[in-house]
């Protein structure tokens, strides 16, 4: 089988799509389940190079892709470049080790069609004696669920512990499994030598716009009181820079700020590890939402850079602001959010992961009902059944002042822009009113 545009651009939950009607969840519903988990498993290792570096190249693939059309072929060998690069995006600074710590984080790939694909990666040394280097197994997917992956990766580095052989079967089975629709498991049959027929059971969460995130990474590192700085920076879609030693770290705490903004979505440079020979990015006039490596702050802070939010997850604290995020969000729905992450955040043992996340993403979305809740009375339908929004007696309708003056803002920015072209076009007949 091959794929298409269609599948790559049904699947994107990374980060978080908008809701755009029954119809159209009905769709990215059935084409993410039933999709095939993954497009590639790659592994990338380090080979020495002339100058007596090393530089990242992939040594494994599969499955080996044949009968390409022209078009698919240069796609694929677009995505098989970028990916060693996004795997070892810390340069070629290695030299063999005997330990080391497995890690795992995830990059995002978007195609010329605005259609993204995720890399889920697991960096681990292979078994063996002596001092070697460490390889990355990649698995590209359109499909943004990161426990589900990370648990396919845990499979992945237990038999790399016995043979690469062991893999493929593996993978195999894998890919012939339907992936499965929110709350629902798949199991897959695998053989291990000496431990004989394992079941493996993966099961997708219920709340397909969660699934890619951990809100506990942020919490862990930040205040309550500097999520919503950053939080009131992505809303204005302003320049955002995190800073972490931790590929991890990174693309968790990234995951979990794009989806901070659900139901609306970031459309703009979204690179969760910036490779190191890509951190002249950071220069871009347009905004973006990166994480850098600790260890290249001071060529950042060097960089001819506008206006942007700089944050160091490390010390869970801000290096550069603009200087005005206190008084973005309007002050009592500010409050209601501080005081709702505050009672997470003290509870955090308590809860679970899920628990955390659901609880963390309903006082954000809260936040947007207050807001902006009130946007489809204000959509005019015409005969032919497309609509325009009508702006003027949104913002109008507002009664706060000061939730007026921010909803003026926000109503300019492209994510609630798109959010609104997508509710122009799906009509959902409300209760009553025909």
């Amino acid at each position: 089988a091959t794929e298409g545009k269609e599948e790559t651009s049904g699947a994107e939950n990374n980060p978080p799509r908008g809701p755009q009607g029954r119809a159209a969840e009905r769709s990215s519903i059935l084409s993410s389940a039933g999709q095939f988990f993954f497009e590639y498993l790659v592994v990338v290792s380090l080979k020495k190079t002339s100058e007596g570096g090393y530089e990242p190249k992939i040594t494994y693939q599969f499955p080996k892709r044949e009968n390409l059309l022209k078009g698919q072929k240069e796609e694929e060998e677009r995505l098989l470049q970028a990916i060693p690069l996004f795997c070892f995006p810390d340069g070629n600074n290695w030299a063999p080790v005997t330990d080391f710590k497995s890690e795992t984080f995830s990059f995002v790939l978007t195609n010329v069609d605005g259609s993204r694909k995720i890399g889920y990666c697991r960096r681990l040394l292979p078994s063996g004696r002596g001092v070697r280097l460490p390889e990355v197994f990649c698995i590209i997917s359109c499909l943004g669920c990161f426990g589900l992956f990370s648990k396919i990766l845990d499979e992945v580095e237990k038999r790399r512990q016995i043979s690469m052989a062991v893999i493929y079967p593996f993978m195999q089975g894998l890919r012939e499994s339907p992936f499965p629709a929110p709350g629902k498991t798949v199991t897959i049959k695998s053989f291990i030598p000496e431990a004989g027929t394992e079941l493996i059971e993966l099961t997708r969460p219920v709340d397909a716009h969660l699934e890619h995130v951990e809100f506990q990474a942020l919490l862990q590192r930040l205040s309550p009181q500097l999520i919503l700085h950053i939080f009131a920076s992505a809303v204005l879609e302003r320049r955002l820079i995190f800073l972490s030693e931790e590929l991890s770290v990174l693309s968790q705490c990234i995951h979990a700020v794009a989806a901070l903004l659900y139901p609306f979505t970031w459309a703009h440079t979204y690179i969760p590890v910036v490779p190191e020979c890509l951190l002249d990015t950071v220069c871009c006039p347009t905004p973006f939402m990166v994480g850098i490596q600790m260890r290249h702050l001071e060529r950042v802070l060097e960089q001819p850079m506008e206006e942007a939010l700089i944050v160091d997850l490390c010390e869970g604290k801000i290096i550069r602001e603009v200087g005005d995020e206190e008084e973005i969000l309007p002050t009592k729905l500010q409050q209601e959010v501080l005081t709702s992450l505050s009672r997470h955040n003290s509870n955090n043992n308590v809860h679970t992961p899920e628990e955390v996340n659901s609880l963390v993403s309903e006082a954000f979305v809260q936040f947007f009902v207050r807001l902006v809740g009130h946007y489809s009375s204000h959509i005019k339908w015409g005969r032919s059944g497309s609509g325009s929004f009508q702006e003027r007696p949104f913002c109008k309708a507002i009664a706060s002042r000061s939730c007026r003056r921010f909803a003026k803002r926000f109503v300019k920015t492209n994510m609630f822009c798109l959010f609104i072209e997508e509710a122009e076009r799906s009509r959902i007949p409300q209760e009553g009113k025909e």
